[in-house]
């Protein structure tokens, strides 16, 4: 596929009020892109599109894990636009397991926010973007749906799920021309990532880790992994024999 600049394109981004969701959003404004900026926090967002300056950025608030809420906010982009060029379902969080209080309520919510939220968000949106002369769907995995992780039991599930779900979209919709994208990014700065309690190797801001995201939306990349000094290595860790793979990761959580 040939590369398309956001300039001027019609995006919708979720998960705007913080972290990557915000400074892609301010990525895509600064190139000349539409933005509809959403995120349950309407200050935040409201701040944001100020911030952005002019028209650039539009504010709508919703709670993505609510179905009807996703519905209705897809109607208010049909009525402002008609259309819809990009998503870019962003929105999500992160809790990690402890096996020894294994909580099936962390499954519940790590599937409802990262993975269903998706979910409900391309039910919506697909009648849009099959409006637009060259429509893209892009969601936020993770470099941790590659393969197992320590204490990702949930979380490395659903952004599997994800990637999975999108490499099967990429098939289904390629007859229809809608270039899909998964994002799976390493560690970047984010008040998610603030919170974790283990070393984080290589990881980016939050600023770069935007340019980077838009540069392969405008490349329409399948797949965007970065920082790839990282990705890559990971993917080549993936590629071990299961039983030696186990034992790398168990040196990483063993207590001495």
């Amino acid at each position: 596929m040939s590369r398309i600049s956001v300039t001027g394109r019609r995006v919708w981004v979720t998960g705007a009020s913080s972290g990557i969701g915000r400074a892609v959003t301010v990525e895509l404004a600064r190139r000349g892109a539409l933005v509809i900026a959403s995120a349950r926090h309407e200050p935040e967002l409201s701040k944001l599109a100020r911030e952005c300056g002019g028209d650039r950025v539009v504010a709508l608030p919703f709670d993505v894990t609510d179905r009807p809420a996703t519905q209705r906010a897809t109607d208010e982009i049909h009525r402002r636009w008609g259309r819809l060029d990009v998503a870019f379902f962003n929105a999500g969080t992160c809790e990690y397991v402890e096996v020894t209080k294994f909580d099936s309520a962390v499954f519940e919510r790590m599937i409802r926010t990262n993975f269903l939220s998706m979910v409900y968000g391309i039910e919506a949106v697909l009648p849009l973007l099959r409006q637009s002369p060259a429509p893209q769907l892009v969601g936020m995995s993770s470099t941790v749906a590659y393969r197992g992780l320590p204490r990702s039991e949930a979380y490395g599930a659903s952004k599997a799920a994800i990637k999975n779900l999108f490499e099967s979209l990429q098939i289904d919709l390629f007859p229809e021309s809608i270039s899909v994208s998964a994002v799976c990014p390493g560690f970047v700065r984010t008040p998610l990532t603030d919170r974790n309690d283990f070393q984080m190797p290589f990881r980016i801001e939050a600023d770069d880790a935007a340019r980077r995201i838009v540069d392969g939306i405008e490349a329409r990349k399948p797949e965007i992994h970065f920082p790839r000094r990282f990705s890559l290595l990971f993917k080549l860790l993936t590629l071990l024999p299961g039983r030696l793979y186990i034992r790398l990761c168990a040196q990483m959580v063993m207590r001495p």
